[in-house]
């Protein structure tokens, strides 16, 4: 594991201090920097400019408030929050997140972590993502309704196609998007189709938007397992999720001859050694939206739930493991049982899901490891294609839109591969992805001047 290069540990601790209270931010600022000690011997002038700093400071940040009046006629107050982090390659771009975990330095973590992944893509987009802590589990379709209308009706002065372009994340699927595209166009009288992604296909969304973030991990992994001459036919593999990340993760690897015999929710996880029925996963999740032990009980013999604290998905034996949860779900305990199950990769479908010390173990023990700013950016590079479609007034077939999302994720596994072996650690993924797309970022922002 890289130590931080003492050129940078000044500037880490300032922006610890400066950004008091926020371990998830910490957290991702310390990973990157880890591997920017190689690129500052190379390239000195990299500490001009006060660039990695610049880079750490976002360029905007807006917390609001946002009242909402629930089917009993109380008013609900929750805060809302958009970070626009970086835009020297385009406007900024990243998910809105509604969870009642979501505070100021998950957005942060999540908008810096966004920077280097939209510039992996190798499209015009910047870097950013927003929240709030609202919890859409349990609300009617009304509630969802006024509470996005009441977000918008503050946020969309800070959007626009060419400004901030949000899309969904945690807690925002088709329906929330809709709702709060609605209320943008209703408030700016401006069909602007651009300024939001994730949208339905019948007003200007991207056929394969929806698949793009699981499909993309996928494709990311097996490019992995290729440079050891292998792939997903007839591995094992464990999943974590059970949302539109890990259902379409499951999906694809399935198609790649993959069994997927687990996969979980915040109540637990379930065992299905026949493989994962997809289509009874994705009837209690996303259509009747139900707990998984749902599935555990329709599946019928054979297969097992195991409630939270019981145990985890990581403790079953696999081949490859695709954390397509939440962040820090995967601890160094997790990684230690893996890496001792005999797992070849790990691809990481969420933000940021392993801890340091699980990343650390699993680079250690020789195993493939995608880091998420690569392997996940497969739906931000569709959103991004979504922004194309709109501009030029054009609507792609599910095929078009697939293959470009197919070429997109092994531009970014070669780049990240040739970026590891340039700079002298070879196979190391997480030291590619953070080089290649500091250094494109970085190299814009040098040519604009001190802005």
């Amino acid at each position: 594991m890289n130590s931080i290069d003492e050129k940078l540990q000044p500037i880490l601790a300032e922006v610890m201090r400066r950004n008091a209270g926020e371990p998830e931010f910490h957290q991702a600022v310390h990973e990157v920097m880890e591997s920017l000690g190689r690129v500052v011997a190379k390239n000195p002038d990299y500490l001009e400019q006060a660039l990695i700093e610049r880079i750490c400071e976002p360029e905007r940040q807006i917390i609001f408030r946002i009242p909402w009046v629930d089917d009993q006629g109380k008013v609900q107050i929750n805060r809302g929050f958009r970070v626009q982090f970086n835009s020297a390659l385009g406007p900024y771009k990243g998910g809105m997140r509604f969870h009642p975990s979501v505070n100021l330095g998950i957005i942060k973590f999540l908008g810096f972590e966004q920077i280097f992944k939209n510039a992996l893509t190798g499209l015009p987009i910047g870097g950013g993502k927003g929240g709030t802590d609202f919890d859409p589990k349990g609300k009617s379709d009304g509630e969802i309704m006024r509470f996005c209308q009441s977000l918008m009706t503050e946020l969309h002065r800070h959007l626009g196609e060419q400004t901030d372009v949000p899309a969904g994340d945690i807690g925002v699927g088709g329906r929330e998007i809709g709702y709060m595209f609605g209320q943008y166009k209703r408030l700016t009288n401006r069909y602007e189709a651009g300024v939001l992604t994730g949208k339905a296909i019948a007003y200007g969304g991207s056929r394969a938007r929806t698949e793009a973030t699981g499909f993309g991990n996928t494709y990311f992994t097996k490019a992995m397992l290729e440079t050891r001459n292998t792939g997903f036919d007839g591995k094992r593999v464990v999943v974590s999720g059970a949302g539109n990340v890990a259902i379409h993760t499951i999906e694809k690897v399935q198609s790649f001859g993959g069994k997927v015999v687990a996969c979980s929710d915040s109540s637990g996880y379930v065992i299905d050694e026949a493989g994962i029925d997809l289509d009874l996963l994705q009837e209690i999740k996303t259509v009747r939206r139900q707990r998984i032990s749902e599935y555990a009980r329709r599946r019928g013999e054979g297969v097992h739930f195991v409630p939270v604290g019981k145990g985890s998905v990581w403790d079953l034996p696999c081949d490859v493991a695709m954390p397509s949860a939440t962040q820090n779900e995967l601890s160094g305990k997790d990684a230690k049982t893996l890496v001792k199950n005999g797992v070849q990769a790990v691809g990481e479908g969420a933000n940021m899901p392993c801890t340091p010390e699980a990343i650390r173990i699993l680079r250690e023990a020789g195993i493939l490891f995608g880091p998420g700013k690569a392997a996940n950016a497969g739906g931000v590079a569709t959103s991004a294609l979504e922004m194309q479609q709109n501009a030029s007034r054009d609507r792609w077939s599910f095929e078009q839109t697939e293959q470009r999302l197919a070429q997109i994720m092994q531009s970014i596994h070669d780049r990240c591969a040739e970026t590891a072996d340039e700079y002298g650690a070879p196979g190391d993924y997480v030291l590619g992805a953070n080089i290649a797309g500091f250094v494109r970022v970085a190299e814009a922002m040098r040519m604009m001047g001190v802005i």
